[in-house]
């Protein structure tokens, strides 16, 4: 469903944030994406989603290339940033809308989303509420809802469990696993690697913006488990992830 091709990404000044990295997220997996602050992730993930430009290497979603047929890439694809920026000014509803109509959901069928997704996140009573009212959670449940209503077949999400409750996290796992069940796939990057080794079926780890590791979960962690596997990874390579 991914394939990131030999990328690379060098900043103003010359830094490179990711380098000559290669790896795939396929169809129907769930892939957690491992790294220290720094290591290049969050840069990865912006520029498979379009948001930043680069010119060394290929992405491909779904066989486009995200260069030279951004649409297309874009069509199929739904990214969450960490933080992600929602119009305070709209009410939720109003957002579900406004996403909904940009990915073309006829009436119907977005109704019956929200209601799917909305209600088992729990804020489909405070649709009708300015966003800006809403706590910092809500409005994280809302952003994952705006990706979910899309039904996408790459789902790419940076930091997915940072500030979700329990409940929140238990539901995102399901629909994480429903996404993957209809063909699609689900990257996503985090810091809580027990989740990480429960959750993902692959895991692809990067130090430096360089890949250090690749593989089936099981294959990675071997007879050890995945925070023992990272730090022996980081500390090989100097700490410098």
């Amino acid at each position: 469903m991914l394939t990131v091709s030999h990328f690379s990404k060098s900043y103003s000044g010359g830094k490179r944030a990711v380098d000559d990295l290669s790896f795939t997220a396929p169809r129907g997996t769930i892939t957690g994406f491992i790294g220290h602050n720094g290591a290049g992730k969050s840069t990865t993930l912006r520029c498979a989603a379009g948001i930043l430009d680069f010119s060394e290497g290929e992405i491909r979603i779904g066989g486009h290339d995200v260069r030279t047929e951004p649409v297309a890439a874009k069509s199929i694809t739904a990214f969450l940033p960490d933080n992600p920026d929602l119009y305070d000014f709209m009410t939720g509803i109003q957002y579900l809308n406004f996403i909904a109509d940009i990915y073309s959901i006829p009436s119907a069928e977005r109704t019956r989303r929200v209601e799917k997704y909305a209600g088992a996140f729990d804020i489909l009573s405070v649709l009708g509420s300015q966003i800006g009212s809403y706590s910092h959670g809500m409005k994280q449940k809302l952003a994952l809802v705006s990706a979910l209503i899309r039904e996408p077949q790459l789902l790419m999400l940076d930091e997915l469990f940072v500030g979700l409750d329990p409940q929140a996290s238990h539901v995102m796992k399901g629909f994480l696993r429903e996404v993957c069940d209809r063909g699609g796939s689900v990257l996503f990057s985090t810091h809580i690697l027990e989740v990480a080794q429960k959750l993902c079926d692959r895991i692809v780890i990067i130090r430096g913006g360089q890949l250090v590791e690749e593989g089936f979960t099981a294959e990675v962690v071997g007879n050890s488990d995945l925070e023992s596997v990272f730090l022996e990874l980081a500390e090989e390579g100097g700490g410098d992830a």
